[in-house]
């Protein structure tokens, strides 16, 4: 026996002013509505056509054909009536139901065949395809095994419903060729979960034409990125909805119907009881909350947990001074705060002018603006890019600052060297550097990119060159054998010369580096040399051919006549790079211990070696080869030439960098190596190391290199960083 049970309403819902508000027994809450064409001037009661209702004699509500129970506003959900699927031998029934855009809820319902030899269908037309599902249940003629209140396949079985069925069809059908003896008909039907109780007298009638069912259903067809429906305090889900549309619900602490265009109304939490405090005394409700307090006189929080307590003066002369010197803290805080920070301000900007930023905008200002322009970087944005100069992101330290590599916020990948000293004297001239090299676009210097004036000592913006120093390359092939590296040794070596030629003559101030050496030329994943550190460089004006300075650079680079004179000359640089040749060709470092006295400088000893006649000796292993030994006599003899004393002897970088192409190119096309050629050298090289050694048996009056490195001990001399 089947007994229809109507759940309650929800007494909060509520249809639109002049709309019908009940049918019967059922509260019919909007977006639901029946409109009522015996009303003058009534609008609209329903959202949208798919919540339109109809009732029948002020006593039965519809949708549709279904006969509806209950909708519910919180659970988004209408229960409806619905007929059962029956076969009997003198015939059957199929019903169907016509959903729209609802569903059968897969949660709240089951479906139920009843019978012997029986089995059901449930069939779901959706986007035009049909899907199924049902159950069996067979007796074999032992009804007396069959227990009331069970389902599990003997008399009644029930299964699941599955997701996204609607538009729904019943059958329901028995074996053929059935050997029951029973006379009783068959019976399926969808029923919400829990309605339906299984009887054994149900085998023989049963009664009931219809079962109740829930749908689900939902507003709209879009989520809730376009919801329009939800009023005022409450919030969209759509979450849980798989078949299109959104739902709303109250916010906490509202309640009411969020479909309404009143909205939901806030729950007086005080009235309803539903509150933390000691009493409603104690509770004072808020918009959409509630809070607690303790009356005059009292202290705590007024919660269940906390309470209230009587306070005496002396309490309250503590707390009131407690909170006064609280906000006297605060305000003194936040004074010595504004304080500090305009004085940073004003420090900043002291530095900048310091460091001659007004010199450097005004330069900038006379230039066209262009891609080379030097850039301006503040305080910050380097603090950011080497994130506040971790120590991890070291990538090179020196006697004048510590290099780090940063990442600006275009991803670029820069190195930033943050100086130690700077000279205040030579601001102007520091400033006319900046501007220059940031000019310099050659694809064999390190490109400066900008600076940053904010600090006391300014720190400068390089592009980051990422395989390490031509040193680093020297020493890490030293000990192989076999030593493949000739090639790009000589490439290095042109290319080094073709900067350093391009700052003597091409550049459109002349810039003499003064610290030539092969910490200072940096590699790329390529082994493209780049000349790097600019840092003791010097601008030389167009009418001048040598600075008179105090002499800076590296001990075993540095220029014997350049520290005799303090006259430097582009020679200088003509004299160091022959240093860095001979550290290509021996593999050696420019000052070594472990060589006798007379040949601690490893120009002394390459000069040495080629006045012995024992050049290849002294070539590092690994290097020399058959094919290779001419071009290493003449690059010898160009190193030779850029290591004479007197610097009006040596060559300049130009002719150094024609000479070094020259053999590049006579080692891709050997076609003139004759032995005319060969034996030319061998006079060449002869002569070089012996005209060259000469000159440092001559006694002391002249520019001997003993006396040159003994007089370094009583030179000022100023230690350089190398290009890390």
């Amino acid at each position: 026996m089947v007994t229809i049970v109507f759940a309650s309403n929800e007494s909060f819902s509520t249809s639109l002013p002049g709309c019908k508000n009940t049918c019967g027994n059922v509260t019919i809450p909007f977006p639901f509505g029946i409109s009522d064409s015996s009303i003058p001037n009534q609008g609209t009661c329903f959202l949208t056509p798919k919540f339109n209702l109809t009732c029948v004699n002020d006593t039965k509500l519809f949708w549709g054909e279904s006969q509806v129970n209950n909708i519910s506003i919180l659970e988004g959900q209408m229960e409806v009536l619905f007929y059962i699927s029956r076969f009997c031998y003198d015939g059957s029934n199929t019903p169907s139901l016509d959903t729209g855009s609802f569903r059968i809820s897969n949660m709240k319902n089951k479906f139920v065949t009843v019978g012997c030899d029986t089995y059901g269908y449930l069939n779901s037309i959706f986007s035009g395809e049909t899907y199924s599902t049902g159950c069996l249940t067979r007796c074999y003629g032992n009804l007396d095994g069959i227990e009331n209140g069970t389902c599990s396949g003997i008399g009644c079985c029930q299964v699941d419903i599955p997701r996204m069925m609607k538009n729904i069809s019943i059958e329901v059908s028995e074996f053929p060729n059935s050997t029951e003896e029973y006379s009783g008909c068959s019976y399926s039907f969808i029923v919400k979960d829990g309605f339906y109780n299984f009887s054994l007298a149900d085998l023989y009638n049963f009664t009931s034409e219809e079962v109740p069912l829930i749908l689900d259903w939902s507003v709209g067809w879009e989520n809730c990125t376009v919801s329009k429906a939800c009023m005022n305090n409450s919030n969209c889900h759509d979450e849980d909805i798989d078949f299109g549309g959104y739902r709303c619900e109250c916010k906490e602490g509202y309640t009411g119907n969020p479909y309404h265009p009143d909205g939901c109304k806030d729950i007086n939490e005080c009235k309803t009881n539903n509150h933390t405090c000691i009493s409603e005394e104690h509770c004072r409700n808020t918009d959409g909350h509630h809070e607690c307090f303790c009356p005059d006189g009292q202290s705590g929080n007024g919660t269940k947990t906390g309470g209230c307590s009587k306070r005496d003066l002396i309490t309250k002369v503590a707390i009131g001074s407690s909170a006064g010197l609280i906000v006297l803290f605060v305000a003194i805080s936040s004074l010595y705060l504004t304080y500090q920070k305009r004085k940073l301000i004003k420090l900043k900007q002291k530095f900048f002018q310091q460091n001659g930023g007004s010199i450097l905008l005004q330069q900038l200002s006379t230039r066209e603006e262009t891609s080379q322009s030097a850039q301006i970087f503040t305080e910050e944005e380097l603090k950011k890019a080497t994130k506040n100069y971790d120590e991890s992101l070291i990538i090179g330290r020196g006697g004048f600052g510590t290099v780090f590599k940063g990442i600006l916020p275009d991803n670029k990948i820069v190195a930033v060297k943050k100086s130690k000293v700077i000279d205040t004297n030579q601001i102007e001239q520091f400033i006319n550097e900046v501007v220059v090299l940031s000019q310099i676009n050659h694809r064999n210097v390190v490109k400066l990119l900008g600076c940053c004036l904010e600090t006391e000592v300014p720190s400068l913006v390089y592009e980051f060159v990422s395989n390490g120093t031509l040193f680093d390359f020297i020493q890490s092939t030293k000990d192989k054998a076999n030593n493949p590296t000739w090639k790009t040794r000589l490439r290095i070596a042109a290319e080094t010369a073709g900067a350093l030629s391009y700052l003597h003559s091409a550049a459109s101030i002349p810039i003499i580096h003064r610290d030539v050496k092969s910490t200072n030329i940096l590699l790329d994943d390529n082994y493209t040399a780049k000349v790097s550190d600019f840092g003791a460089s010097r601008l030389v004006p167009l009418d001048q051919t040598e600075i008179a300075t105090v002499v800076q650079g590296t001990l075993g680079y540095l220029d014997p006549e350049y520290m005799q004179t303090h006259q430097l000359t582009e020679k200088s640089d003509v004299y160091s790079f022959g240093v860095v040749l001979a550290e290509l060709l021996t593999g050696d470092k420019p000052l070594s211990f472990n060589r006798p006295e007379e040949s601690i400088s490893l120009a002394m000893h390459f000069l040495s070696c080629l006045k012995q006649d024992k050049i290849f000796e002294a070539i590092q292993v690994g290097i020399l080869s058959d094919d290779n030994k001419k071009d290493i006599k003449e690059v010898a003899i160009l190193a030779a030439r850029c290591l004479r004393l007197r610097s009006d002897e040596r060559p300049t970088m130009k002719e150094v960098a024609m000479e070094l192409d020259g053999i590049r190119l006579t080692e891709r096309h050997p076609w003139n190596d004759t032995d005319q050629n060969f034996e030319e050298n061998q006079r060449l090289l002869h002569e070089a190391s012996s005209s060259i050694y000469n000159e440092i048996g001559d006694d002391s009056s002249n520019f001997g290199y003993t006396n040159v490195y003994d007089s370094l001990k009583d030179q000022p001399l100023i230690a350089l960083d190398d290009g890390r």
